[in-house]
């Protein structure tokens, strides 16, 4: 094929409608026609990057195999594809003004007026055609985060619209997504925020190629005939998107509807073969006929908002099917915990999982479910700062170092057993300066983590500043705890496990980011399946 194709994905009425998982369903249909597809996400916020967010802002950070921490949505789109994506998939307001105002700073536009039309927009235009000039990709699909009309989208509009034009016919579609509210006083489904909303659009200079319809209710025949009409698109291009049970229904749910073979037809590509689900099907048939069903606890800080912990709930739904078990994910808010009511709050837990996160807040709530865990033999999985405090935990109860803690918490602690890398000593600024991306590991052999991984050299994804002290491993080994795997390079310890125990391990790294629909991770398939035998 001469050239890549382009799908622009725009969200119109409200946000959250599900730009992402609409976009992820469309390239998944497309992979499983045998086309080459991938997704990029384009924020309308002007932080550089989600890394300095509070999960309770935008939801969990999601980090890429080169160290981007990219916007939740880029985990969907691994989840559904089973392809990595990198920094070239996620780009924000606050990179596009950086990476202008930088040329300036450097002379590239001297003499020239520097302007949102032509600089901001041509930046945008060239990060947009990055990814589809790499020569890897028949189709790139772009996500347009935000809603039609707002300001911060203005920019990206205007680029996109730049972009049709300059691609020419055939080469480049727009899916507008929009809601169809249903009004139960009046009992009817209604279509003018979606004819609102295609309008503003078109203010901007942009025709909607294809409308995606979120709604609770079925589009009645005469509704899709209304829509295209006013709207200006065709009757089968009105494509329903109604609530689902599951977001892995979405892709089927496309498929019945048409999108792909709409969304081919416009960008002149024959549609090849029948899409090969047969691999998601099964799994989607594991998930809804489980024959088991555990309970596993989250405890974390940030359990009120799920999109905190969305890589976590969703590598166990891999897992889940994969063990053919339903698991139940109890959020247990960790500030909440204490010595006395730690045994109440866990009760009836088949397994616990210890959540990443930052900072002091609930610390001693997690260290507290560890030793819980650790005394009772219940199955563990600490993620992060939950591996962290799994070693804190150790060093203070099994080591009898009542000070021990991380100088994260307490910068002046006397058994400082988690500390601040090296190379952080001497970084001022917050973003995008933690040890990111993929890192090597080399996992001890017979140990339980070389059992659950069934090899010794792993690659993983990392997103921290403090580490395992490396003065206490000696210690901490001779008192029974295992530090199964190390990073081969620096000699940091990237796992810990208690063999004394039916499961108990902590990893320094976030196995969830690489979980997926056909490889579910093995951490996550092993504590499921742990879970199930401490039924």
């Amino acid at each position: 094929m001469n050239q890549t194709k382009y799908i622009f994905v725009t969200g119109g009425v409200t946000s959250s409608l599900g730009k992402g998982i609409i976009a992820a369903s469309l390239a998944k249909l497309l992979q499983a026609r045998g086309y080459r597809a991938t997704i990029q996400k384009f924020d309308p916020y002007i932080n550089v990057d989600p890394g300095t967010l509070n999960p309770y802002e935008h939801g969990e950070c999601y980090v890429t195999d080169d160290g981007a921490e990219t916007d939740l949505d880029l985990g969907h789109y691994e989840r559904f594809l089973n392809v990595p994506t990198s920094q070239a998939n996620n780009v924000t307001t606050g990179r596009i003004y950086l990476s202008v105002i930088e040329k300036e700073r450097r002379g590239e536009f001297l003499g020239k007026t520097v302007q949102v039309v032509p600089h901001i927009t041509n930046e945008i235009k060239e990060r947009m055609q990055l990814l589809g000039k790499s020569g890897d990709y028949d189709i790139v699909i772009t996500e347009i985060g935000g809603t039609v009309g707002d300001i911060e989208s203005l920019p990206y509009i205007e680029s996109v619209r730049q972009l049709l034009w300059e691609l020419g016919e055939d080469n480049g579609i727009v899916i507008h997504l929009t809601l169809v509210p249903y009004l139960s006083a009046a009992g009817e489904l209604k279509t003018k925020p979606t004819q609102h909303s295609v309008k503003t659009l078109m203010e901007s200079g942009i025709k909607a190629d294809i409308l995606v319809c979120r709604t609770e209710h079925e589009l009645s025949t005469d509704l899709r005939q209304k829509l295209a009409l006013f709207c200006n698109v065709k009757k089968e291009a009105v494509i329903q998107s109604i609530d689902a049970s599951t977001i892995y229904d979405v892709p089927n749910l496309m498929l019945e509807e048409g999108l792909d073979k709409v969304a081919l037809k416009k960008l002149n590509l024959p549609e090849k073969a029948a899409p090969d689900l047969k691999q998601w099907n099964e799994f989607l048939h594991k998930h809804k006929n489980p024959k088991h069903e555990v309970n596993i606890g989250l405890v974390g800080k940030y359990v009120e908002l799920q999109d905190s912990y969305k890589s976590i709930l969703e590598a166990f739904i891999h897992a889940g099917a994969s063990q053919e078990t339903k698991v139940n994910v109890v959020s247990i808010h960790s500030e909440f915990l204490d010595k006395s009511n730690v045994a109440d709050k866990l009760k009836g837990l088949d397994a616990v999982l210890v959540a990443p996160g930052f900072g002091e807040r609930g610390i001693e709530g997690k260290i507290e479910t560890v030793r819980y865990a650790r005394e009772n033999k219940l199955p563990f999985l600490g993620i992060c700062l939950g591996m962290q405090m799994a070693v804190i935990e150790f060093a203070r109860n099994v080591l009898g170092l009542k000070d021990a803690n991380s100088t994260e918490m307490n910068a002046s602690t006397a058994a400082p057993v988690i500390s601040l890398m090296e190379e952080q000593k001497t970084v001022t600024d917050k973003g995008g300066t933690m040890r990111l991306g993929a890192w090597k590991c080399q996992l001890k052999e017979s140990t339980l983590a070389h059992k659950i991984y069934g090899k010794t050299a792993i690659l993983e994804r990392h997103r921290h500043r403090y580490e395992f002290n490396g003065d206490y491993l000696k210690e901490m080994e001779s008192a029974g705890l295992v530090a199964s795997g190390l990073n081969p390079d620096t000699g940091l310890v990237e796992v810990i496990e208690l063999p004394n125990h039916p499961f108990f391990i902590g990893v320094q790294y976030h196995p969830e980011y690489k979980s997926t629909v056909v490889n579910p991770h093995p951490l996550f398939v092993g504590l499921v399946s742990a879970a199930v035998k401490n039924k």
